[in-house]
């Protein structure tokens, strides 16, 4: 077997580290200096921009997006809008990279979640119209979009118990949408302009899984309200644009607006959160090697009872056993991609559910230590550590708890023996 990344990757691993070093980590305490000073704090700091236009001229733009469709083609785009044209197993190893500041670099190269999902959706299912209108500004960076799916009422963990409503007007020629959703990351930033929503336009409908379609919202419908930020561990995650209340309340948009037919959003969801949950996984495993980085150096440069803590027996097995967690980690997740790569999505699904069990939790525990080895400083805002661990719990609910995932895995191991 053969380990080594191709020329392409660490071409480009090489760029994206040096555009780290010298723009993404210099320019993260002053996101937060400049938000200080917003009328805002979901207003956009300027800092945001310098940095989208260096990625952009330094080719690193874009790097998730393969146009597998011939959308930026078809449409005349410039080049850096048809995508990087990586595999996934070219994509993890970068998606790594950006996992280190996991605030801010996804978005500087256009490569942030939930856009990054949401452009494959459109590329993949939405007419040319809809790729027209939504797609383009989303590629070219010019707008930022939102998933809505997960409501307060019921558990959105089972996607067949939405009860958000799709229903064709009565000439045809609309759709009303009347639902509650939350944590609909990134409708807080006003840069949000349109919503993808899935509801029910068949609810009594006999199969529970063609129940549901996806439609599109323009974020200034008459109807829609973004109600308040959630915040997340107490963190509200502005640079990402946070974690927003939305109600739609008889919102209405044009029949066209549907993406696919009705029934479809089921499927459509589930082609959208495979990958999103490989990108997540991969950029875990940014963080943990960033705390890896800090613990060594905090480690090195503290004394306590008399010895530096680097030779506290405890210390040396957080580290040691971070490296391996790591190592393992990353072997499994360019092991799913390489299989997403050369039988589909579907051929690897269950390592795309091992994948998504296990890196947030085991992101999580080093993160952990290397807030316990930090002290109070772990806790505090002078280190990334405890924003870094608020992301990586969420990441065992977000896209699917642990425990489905867990017991979509289990069953398929079982059906082997049965």
């Amino acid at each position: 077997m053969d380990f080594a990344f191709d020329a392409r990757t660490q071409e480009l691993r090489a760029r994206l580290s040096t555009f780290m070093e010298e723009y993404v980590y210099p320019a993260e305490p002053v996101a937060a200096e400049q938000r200080a000073r917003l009328a805002s704090p979901w207003d956009t700091p300027a800092v945001f921009a310098e940095l989208k236009a260096e990625a952009r001229r330094q080719g690193l733009w874009n790097l998730f997006f393969v146009d597998q469709h011939g959308v930026a083609a078809r449409h005349g785009l410039p080049g850096q809008e048809h995508g990087a044209g990586l595999t996934n197993l070219q994509y993890a190893p970068l998606a790594e990279i950006t996992g280190r500041s996991p605030h801010l670099a996804p978005m500087a190269t256009n490569c942030a979640a939930p856009d990054t999902g949401n452009m494959e959706l459109l590329a993949q299912f939405a007419s040319e119209e809809q790729k027209k209108q939504w797609l383009e500004p989303l590629l070219a960076g010019e707008i930022r979009s939102a998933f809505a799916m997960t409501e307060p009422e019921v558990a959105s963990s089972d996607a067949t118990n939405v009860e958000t409503r799709i229903e064709r007007s009565a000439r045809g020629d609309e759709y009303v949408v009347t639902g509650r959703k939350w944590y609909i990351s990134g409708a807080m930033n006003p840069d949000c302009k349109v919503f993808i929503v899935m509801g029910k336009t068949d609810p009594d409908g006999a199969d529970p899984r063609r129940q549901q379609s996806m439609i599109l919202v323009p974020r200034d419908t008459p109807g829609v309200e973004v109600r308040r930020a959630m915040r997340v561990y107490g963190y509200e995650d502005h640079d990402h644009g946070g974690h927003a209340e939305v109600v739609f309340d008889g919102a209405r948009v044009p029949a066209a607006n549907l993406i696919g037919e009705e029934g479809s959003g089921f499927a459509i969801a589930q082609a959208r959160l495979g990958p999103g949950r490989i990108h997540h996984c991969m950029r875990l495993i940014g963080m943990a090697e960033r705390a890896i980085e800090l613990m060594c150096r905090r480690a090195i440069g503290r004394t306590a009872f008399g010895k530096e803590l680097a030779a506290q027996g405890v210390v040396q097995n957080w580290i040691a056993d971070a490296r391996v967690t790591v190592e393992q980690l990353r072997l499994l997740v360019l092991k799913t991609a390489w299989l997403m790569d050369t039988v589909g999505n579907r051929g690897a699904h269950t390592e795309i559910q091992a994948i998504k069990i296990a890196t947030p939790r085991a992101v999580v525990r080093i993160l952990d230590d290397a807030v316990q080895l930090h002290g109070a400083g772990g806790v505090s805002q002078d280190f990334p550590l405890a924003e870094l661990w608020a992301a990586a719990r969420t990441l065992r609910l977000a896209d699917g708890p642990d425990e489905v995932h867990q017991r979509s895995l289990a069953h398929r191991e079982l059906k082997r023996y049965r």
